[in-house]
């Protein structure tokens, strides 16, 4: 049987999904996938083994991609799994934003003696806020958590903004046709009374708004991070907070340097912690996790290209090289050489690497065993596997 390995608490819908597919979690040392949420990978040791890591979640910064990438190893993520948790919790935070309830909750709290309504009636004028409605929120990343907020906040009354380097037909699909699409992220920062980000960090997107992104706000703006830690230069935020020129700061993500400031509100990493998304994320890593280790297919990955066709062959091949001319030539010439009918291929290309999947019927067991160890060996092929059709 195959063994997952396993870090973090996951979802016993997404471990018992993997039993009833005849695996094992954890029992040897010698995975062919892991499963995880925010264990820090990158000073593991990641067994020779492993084929593919997944994480029950959207970020993947605490996976060493590159290295991975190099070994051939598929990293995946799950999108929108924990997309409604993480949107929701941004809603409440727009509210802690605009009405200072952590405070008038203290305030009430610690009122003792007489009559506790009059005085907290008398004294209440020092909780006054401001409504959503009617002002504007700027979001950046209109992916899956991105568009749920600004479609939500459109009930608000909030006139809404959007920005997303990355838009394309899906993105803008999700997005209300009321919410205004900004031609850069500056038309947003300017505009916006409340500012979300919701795009994931990458070496391009490290502080990503930095002091001089700050600049361009109101000073009455409030500043709001579910994204991941960098996205925001910390830093920046509180010396803005600390000269009147940010209002406020919510960030699901804790930072020394925020600590215990009066303008700064903070969650410990909670924006996907509900149990809906966690078995949600779970659920998805392991269909992923299994989809990819017994049929070859590739459904959001993060390092490699994504391929997702039936499989209604007997055997396949999946082929992981660099994106280089003449691989799928080569490829194809391989298997004519040896006498190996392809009854279809499948190739797509993403950054510095592709992903070629075969399709064979006709496969004999000496030919199964040259193809592995010569396909390894024609240059810029990093990793090839066989799979088999169990249905077939």
């Amino acid at each position: 049987m195959t063994t997952i390995k396993t870090y973090n608490a996951i979802s016993t819908i997404g471990l018992d999904y993997l039993k009833q597919h005849d695996y094992e979690i954890n029992t040897n040392d010698s995975p062919k996938g892991i499963l995880l949420r925010s264990q820090n990978l990158h000073n593991e040791k990641i067994a020779a083994s492993v084929r593919a890591v997944v994480r029950a979640g959207a970020g993947f910064n605490n996976i060493p991609v590159d290295d991975l990438s190099k070994r051939g190893v598929v990293v995946f993520n799950t999108p929108g799994g924990n997309a409604n948790a993480v949107k929701e919790l941004t809603l409440a935070s727009l509210i802690l934003a605009a009405r200072p309830v952590i405070g008038a909750i203290g305030f009430a709290n610690e009122t003792r003696g007489g009559d506790v309504s009059l005085r907290t009636e008398v004294s209440k004028g020092g909780y006054r806020g401001t409504e959503l409605a009617g002002k504007t929120l700027g979001v950046i990343g209109l992916g899956n958590v991105g568009s749920k907020v600004a479609n939500t906040a459109l009930a608000l009354d909030m006139d809404v903004i959007g920005y997303d380097p990355g838009l394309n037909a899906n993105t803008a699909w999700r997005i209300d046709r009321h919410i205004l699409h900004a031609k850069n992220v500056q038309e947003v920062l300017k505009k916006a009374d409340y500012i979300t980000v919701h795009i994931p960090l990458t070496d391009k997107n490290k502080f990503f708004i930095d002091s001089d992104s700050i600049a361009l706000m109101k000073p009455t703006a409030a500043l709001l991070n579910f994204s991941r830690s960098g996205i925001v230069n910390d830093l920046a935020a509180k010396a803005a907070l600390d000269d009147d020129k940010l209002r406020v700061y919510i960030t699901d993500f804790a930072d020394e340097a925020l600590f215990d400031h009066p303008k700064v509100i903070i969650t410990p990493h909670i924006g996907g912690s509900t149990v809906e998304a966690e078995d949600t994320s779970a659920l998805m890593a392991a269909r992923q996790l299994d989809e990819y280790l017994t049929t070859g297919n590739i459904i959001n990955s993060v390092n490699y290209p994504d391929i997702d066709e039936p499989f209604i062959t007997k055997y396949r091949v999946g082929i992981i090289h660099e994106n280089v001319p003449n691989m799928i030539s080569q490829i194809s010439k391989f298997f004519g050489d040896n006498d190996i009918n392809i009854e279809q291929l499948s190739n797509r290309a993403v950054g510095a690497y592709a992903y070629t999947l075969v399709a064979i019927n006709d496969f004999s067991d000496t030919q199964q065993e040259y193809v592995k160890t010569a396909l390894d060996d024609i240059p810029h092929v990093i990793l090839t596997r066989r799979y088999v059709n169990e249905n077939y």
